[in-house]
């Protein structure tokens, strides 16, 4: 097997400069989630210039934040909707095997505690099988209750009837962004965390650019775009307003936002392989038990919220639900005292829009793209097994309103991400499930390996090569980009991230210009820690 190229350096001096001296572009994307990441990415591998910043860190919100699965939807399913279902299963293979060091196939078992269910279950995932076709990751069995307890050792025995067994996939939802970010920037993009954009440009009544500042510096940056796209996510409404004051045309609000909190425990409350999904809660919900990096996540939630926050919460009737509902099907029931680590994602659901003039078009993958009459594309919705999609369905909308000239589609669908190994998956390659190593770099690993401080572990599963290496050539900043992105510590064990932070922090400072910040990273990790009851 060649061996991998070396990795491109991300010195954020460097970055700067190029923006300074190449302030016009193809395309802008201003937002650095999965979607605004994938858009930036097909963009560049069709032959376009694009530029790409985010206010804070690639992923920082909601793409942080999944539920770590790469699935069709089996609840879509349930609900009759087919064709998403299908396009979802085909992406979910693209992504397997584009990305195979970072999204992996993993068995799931429906433990079934009424004699109904799992033949009812049963039928309904054999179609889940069937629309994958090809791209099937294995056969779904009904399985014994013998059998069952053997996936799913830590399951509550009593009463239980059988289980079901089918495949979907899992993956690191922060260290794919970054995969997403180093590969568009292979192909010429560039992409720069930490740069908020602070004014939308605007000549003869059409979008024209933005006006961006360095959160470090303070130097302001003036950037021109043929099209500029609002991909952040459940922030777009803030600058589409933006867009709307600027052209004296107000626009109703487009997200609705809901929450879903995630509770991470050891474990050994679920030990093997196997994740565990209830396919109907008290609430109507699936719950899932998946394991990931070695720990146990339990979620998600459903909650509607009427701010938009960064940082938000877990309120105790979340806590309680996921705990109780995890009573019913484990067990041993975790308490709140076993709680290693309770994070929150905000999901940008879509309200139903007037028509602005004739742009606004809600699309059947449950995402929506449209153009305001200043040129202005948003995107919204969706799920990240779907992103690559998304992104052609952006770019799609940048030709119909002549934005941008067309170009054949597809360029993304096979495209290896940076770190995909050339051959493939490794034998033997450790899987997204286990403890934290060098597993999730793919063919990186042997330059993280060469850099100093590949011997010193700092806990966690963090080297000291593996800071310097996400200082160098990941576009950390700071603690927090280390410790909750580039290592998934914080949301794995917000404990022991507190106890990295003085050695990262050192790390950082040797190895980059600006503060790292470990006082924002110590306040953040207390709310991880933070479970109410």
């Amino acid at each position: 097997m060649t061996a991998a190229p070396a990795p491109a350096p991300t010195r954020r001096a460097a970055l700067l400069d190029r923006l300074a001296r190449a302030p016009r572009y193809d395309l802008a994307v201003i937002g650095g989630g999965a979607t605004g990441l994938g858009v930036a990415l097909d963009a560049a591998a069709r032959g376009f210039s694009v530029v790409l910043v985010d206010s804070h860190d690639f992923a920082q919100g909601t793409s942080s934040r999944a539920t770590k699965l790469v699935h069709g939807g089996v609840r879509y399913l349930a609900q009759g909707n087919i064709a998403l279902v299908r396009e979802a299963l085909h992406e979910r293979a693209s992504l397997l095997r584009n990305a195979p060091h970072l999204a992996q196939p993993l068995p799931f078992v429906l433990p079934c505690y009424h004699c109904w269910e799992a033949p009812f279950y049963g039928t309904g995932l054999m179609l889940y099988d069937a629309l994958a076709g090809r791209a099937g990751l294995g056969a779904t069995r009904l399985l014994g209750p013998a059998r069952t307890l053997e996936c799913l050792p830590g399951a509550r025995a009593e009463g239980l009837k059988g289980g079901v067994k089918y495949w979907d996939g899992q993956f690191d939802d922060a260290r794919l962004a970054l995969a997403l970010a180093r590969t568009a920037a292979s192909l010429g993009a560039l992409v720069l965390n930490h740069c908020p954009v602070r004014a939308l440009l605007h000549e003869a009544g059409k979008v024209a650019g933005f006006v961006c500042e360095d959160a470090y510096g303070g130097r302001r940056f003036t950037v021109r775009a043929r099209a500029v796209v609002n991909a952040t996510g459940v922030w777009v409404d803030a600058l589409r307003q933006m867009d709307g004051v600027a052209t004296g045309r107000p626009v109703a609000a487009l997200v609705a936002p809901s929450q879903g909190a995630h509770i991470v425990v050891e474990r050994a409350f679920l030990p093997g392989d196997h994740a565990l999904m209830v396919p109907r809660t008290a609430d109507g919900r699936v719950l899932f038990a998946v394991p990931w990096l070695g720990k146990l996540i339990l979620g998600t939630t459903d909650s509607p919220r009427q701010d938009i926050v960064r940082e938000p919460q877990a309120l105790r009737e979340e806590v309680r639900f996921i705990l109780g509902e995890s009573a019913r099907y484990l067990a041993r029931a975790p308490q709140a005292q076993d709680v290693r680590s309770l994070w929150v994602g905000l999901r940008p659901l879509v309200k139903p829009q007037h028509d602005e003039g004739d742009d606004t078009k809600h699309l059947s993958r449950e995402h929506t793209v449209l153009a305001s009459r200043s040129g202005l594309v948003t995107v919204t919705g969706g799920k990240w097994t779907t992103y690559r999609v998304m992104a052609e369905d952006v770019l799609q909308k940048c030709f119909t309103h002549g934005l941008l000239p067309e170009k054949p589609a597809g360029m993304t669908a096979q495209l290896r991400l940076v770190g995909a190994p050339r051959g493939g998956a490794e034998p033997g390659q450790q899987r997204i499930s286990d403890a934290p190593g060098l597993h999730s770099y793919g063919s990186d690993a042997p330059h993280v390996q060469s850099l100093p401080g590949a011997r010193t572990d700092l806990g966690g599963g963090l080297s000291a090569a593996m800071v310097r290496f996400a200082a160098r050539h990941e576009y950390a900043c700071t603690v927090e980009d280390m410790l909750a992105r580039r290592s998934r510590l914080l949301f794995l064990d917000a404990r022991k991230a507190i106890d990295l932070v003085p050695a990262v922090a050192q790390l950082l400072r040797e190895e980059l210009d600006t503060d790292p910040r470990p006082g924002d990273f110590l306040a953040l990790a207390q709310q991880y820690l933070r479970v109410p009851t």
